[in-house]
């Protein structure tokens, strides 16, 4: 009978368990798609510094450089930063490679798919100058009235200094 009830404990504490660690081990089974005047709208607040980077699955040095954005938000995530990243995948390949690169990279910082009839439209609002080229990075900070733009790949210490910079 002790033995019986040990068990039984046991089982319901595995249970329990279980239960309180899945969402932690569950990974994002989707990415939220975002328009432009979403992004414009969510980037507005004047008390927040927001790092977005455009990139995409098949872009080697955006994949090497998301674990950089990753790192930052994590490391500020008690500071009025937000880093943002946005998947400019073709629209073909969202179910056959973000969302399961996504699944694979399980990365903390927000992660949305650009939504667009053609990538100029997101290419002339985001900068005039930008070729469309990937890697890509805005940096807005409201209150400072700073907008920067870059067209290339970066490091984590990189990265913290144009943070540093702007905030």
């Amino acid at each position: 009978m002790l033995l019986a009830t040990f068990v039984t404990c046991a089982a319901m504490r595995l249970r329990l368990l279980v239960l309180l660690l899945l969402p932690a081990l569950m990974v994002k089974a989707q990415v939220p798609s975002i328009i432009y005047d979403q992004l414009k709208k969510r980037i507005a607040n004047p008390d927040t510094v927001y790092i977005v980077n455009f990139w995409a699955t098949w872009c080697g040095p955006c994949v090497k450089e998301l674990p950089a954005f990753d790192q930052l938000q994590r490391t500020y995530k008690s500071k009025p930063l937000k880093v943002l990243l946005i998947s400019m995948d073709f629209p073909s390949q969202y179910k056959s490679k973000l969302v399961p690169f996504v699944k694979g990279h399980p990365l903390q910082t927000s992660i949305y798919f650009a939504s667009r009839k053609s990538d100029q439209e997101w290419i002339d609002d985001i900068d005039k100058n930008w070729s469309g080229a990937l890697p890509a990075t805005l940096v807005i900070n409201k209150k400072k009235n700073i907008r920067h733009f870059y067209e290339k790949d970066f490091t984590y210490t990189e990265l913290n200094n144009v943070y540093q910079t702007n905030k």
